[in-house]
């Protein structure tokens, strides 16, 4: 059974509550490619992959979340950065693919 952090008394507990979180976030990150994915298969125009209004509200998004979670807004900043421009570049590689097939 996995314990909650703050019934963790010791580092076995607490890497196995990590271990588990890994894998629950990794899941979730499939599942948010699989709409980087759909997103791709909709678009009609390549310009459409790169949306710097749609960023910057995802990411602050996330930093208000983060701050009603109480953890560093910053930190989750930074991440949701880097989440963000790899599922652009994702979403690029797969409209791609889509345009070579499709001409």
């Amino acid at each position: 059974m996995i314990k909650d952090p703050e019934d963790c008394m010791t580092m076995a507990d607490v890497r196995a509550g990590v271990d588990k979180v890994d894998e629950a976030l990794v899941s979730l990150l499939a599942r948010r490619f699989g709409y980087m994915a759909a997103a791709a298969r909709i678009k009609s125009d390549r310009a459409q992959v790169r949306d710097e209004t749609r960023k910057a509200q995802v990411i602050a998004n996330a930093q208000r979340k983060a701050r009603d979670a109480g953890i560093p807004e910053p930190l989750v900043a930074a991440l949701w950065e880097t989440l963000v421009e790899s599922s652009i570049s994702y979403e690029t590689v797969l409209f791609d693919q889509k345009s070579m097939t499709s001409a």
